[in-house]
């Protein structure tokens, strides 16, 4: 981490504030695509990532610096709500709204960087996903400085349900057992072709194209939102060799993305990521299944 860094990754997030946290994230997704068939073909690692996954990540300005500059534009009045990701916040003629998400940019830079110095990660035994990490913990800081709902949010009715398609809901056209299940069983069994065609980068261009597909939301088309399900998924696929596992893991990450939803987000006042908060312990999970041999030890064909 140098000076140039943090310049950029402020730079970063008051571009991603300026044309919003979902906006920034599918850019992130575009990126990761590119990067991901790149060192597919050329069979080497690029030092592109740093980028999408550095001063532009998704707790940098590619998402996290929108969520918190949208918190604050909602709490001076500026926004109707401080959970519409969806908002290009140029639109509000409002420069420290922008400037919030540049201070939220480099905070989540330097945020990841710490985490990086842990000897687990400087090591390279990276045991859980720091980009997701830095999401989650960037969201809870913004819910604490700028929310009035406290972590886990307040429900109206005093009890934690979800009725589609009420607002009760994070996504309620895939908030149901069934729905989910499907969902995680397709999508694994392709991320996790990838991630056992192409290991690590397989994995990146899984979650890349999950991260785009959410272009189609502004179109108000009912995507799924998959990452979560994709990326820990295809992992799996890499580390155990089977797509049975990648399609479980899949599963996993379709129903803890809906739990974490019902438990953080509809009751709240601002984003905290379900799919951040997903990566993050499935990631972890996956890792350690795979550090104590638990893959080889219970193969699935």
């Amino acid at each position: 981490m140098n000076s140039i860094d943090i310049l950029v990754a402020f730079g970063g997030g008051i571009f991603g504030a300026a044309i919003g946290a979902l906006a920034a994230f599918e850019f992130v997704g575009l990126l990761v695509i590119a990067m991901a068939i790149s060192q597919i073909v050329t069979g080497s690692a690029t030092t592109f990532i740093q980028f999408p996954f550095g001063v532009f990540g998704p707790h940098v300005g590619g998402f996290a610096a929108g969520v918190a500059a949208t918190a604050y534009a909602a709490k001076k009045g500026k926004l109707a709500s401080g959970r519409d990701i969806t908002a290009g916040l140029s639109g509000l003629g409002a420069p420290d709204v922008l400037l919030v998400g540049g201070a939220f940019g480099a905070i989540g830079f330097v945020i990841a960087w710490l985490f990086n110095q842990v000897p687990a990660f400087s090591s390279g035994l990276a045991w859980t996903d720091t980009v997701a990490l830095t999401v989650v913990i960037s969201g809870m800081i913004v819910r604490l400085m700028f929310g009035t709902t406290g972590l886990l949010g307040k429900p109206q009715s005093g009890v934690r349900r979800c009725y589609p398609p009420q607002d009760q809901c994070w996504m309620p056209y895939h908030s149901r057992i069934p729905q989910l299940s499907v969902l995680g069983i397709g999508i694994g069994l392709m991320a996790g072709y990838l991630g056992h065609s192409f290991g690590g980068s397989g994995a990146l261009l899984a979650f890349g194209i999950s991260a785009f597909s959410l272009v189609f939301l502004h179109f108000n088309t009912q995507v799924p939102v998959s990452h979560h399900i994709a990326l820990p998924a295809a992992l799996a696929a890499a580390a155990s060799g089977s797509l049975i596992w990648a399609a479980v893991v899949g599963v996993l990450c379709a129903l803890l993305g809906e739990l974490i939803s019902r438990l953080f987000l509809v009751h709240g006042d601002t984003h905290i990521d379900p799919p951040a908060f997903t990566i993050a312990i499935m990631t972890t999970l996956v890792n350690l299944l795979a550090t104590i041999g638990f893959f080889a030890a219970v193969p699935l064909f």
